[in-house]
């Protein structure tokens, strides 16, 4: 079945590195979330220049893009003078990753600190920051529209709205984290689909990023319904993390998709 957006899926399917579940992708998807992670003195999953090579022409042969989910919750710094390590960490994946000319950078803006802390000068501090690192990243990507800031469970819905309203990033609306918090996301869509280049769906079971198929059939149609009907032509990822949720996961849209075309 064709879709009007970018149906697509995460780098990890299969349990194999991330060319091997790319070739496994290909064809299968329009766009493959490479989750990257970099462990200091450690291990890291980046992909080799020779490996970067084949993806390109992997993604050429197939109509294929790629969404890169930047390792660490930005900020800009670490105590108030040190530059935190999530942005040295953003750089090395952006430059390792430019030859792919990714859809989107996925990132999570780090607001533990202020989450739950009502002095309005902190606040103002922490937005004031988060601009900033977003500026700084956005130019190392090639634009601030290159950034896809993701909603995250456990804060409200319209936290991240002050810092957006200062600086042209693009929207990643992760509609698994909202159910997760009871919200809407529907709602949520209808105000962030203009900014919004990628969109994660997956199931809530006993935790979230389970098979789509776990959410409700009524209210899957439902968000699918809204990206149809505002012609939505970003990259909808279903973010799970093993083939049966991969395979049951298209399945369930594919029912929803045509529930919507009768």
């Amino acid at each position: 079945m064709t879709y009007p957006f970018r149906l697509g899926t995460t780098s990890y399917i299969v349990p194999a590195d991330i060319l091997t579940n790319v070739r496994y992708l290909a064809g299968k998807v329009r766009d493959v979330e490479l989750v990257l992670f970099e462990v200091d003195d450690g291990p890291n999953n980046l992909p080799a220049n020779s490996e970067i090579a084949e993806l390109v022409a992997i993604a050429r042969g197939c109509d294929l893009t790629y969404t890169v989910h930047l390792p660490l919750d930005l900020r800009l710094t670490d105590d108030g003078f040190r530059r935190h390590a999530s942005l040295d960490k953003a750089r090395r994946v952006i430059e390792r990753t430019r030859a792919l000319d990714p859809w989107a950078y996925v990132l999570h803006l780090d607001g533990k600190d202020v989450l739950n802390r009502s002095e309005p000068a902190s606040m103002e501090r922490w937005r004031d920051q988060a601009v900033l690192a977003l500026e700084l990243v956005g130019k190392w990507a090639g634009g601030p529209q290159r950034l896809a800031v993701e909603n995250l469970e456990g804060y409200p819905p319209d936290f991240y709205d002050p810092v957006l309203d200062r600086i042209s990033v693009s929207r990643t609306v992760d509609v698994g984290h909202l159910w997760l918090d009871g919200c809407d996301p529907v709602a949520y869509l209808k105000k962030a689909l203009p900014r919004t280049r990628v969109i994660h769906i997956h199931g809530i079971e006993d935790r979230d990023h389970r098979s789509a198929a776990k959410a409700p059939r009524e209210k899957l149609k439902a968000v699918l319904d809204e990206l149809v009907g505002s012609d939505y032509r970003g990259v909808l990822t279903m973010e799970v993390f093993s083939e049966a949720d991969f395979l049951t996961s298209r399945a369930a849209i594919d029912v929803a998709m045509h529930a919507n075309l009768r």
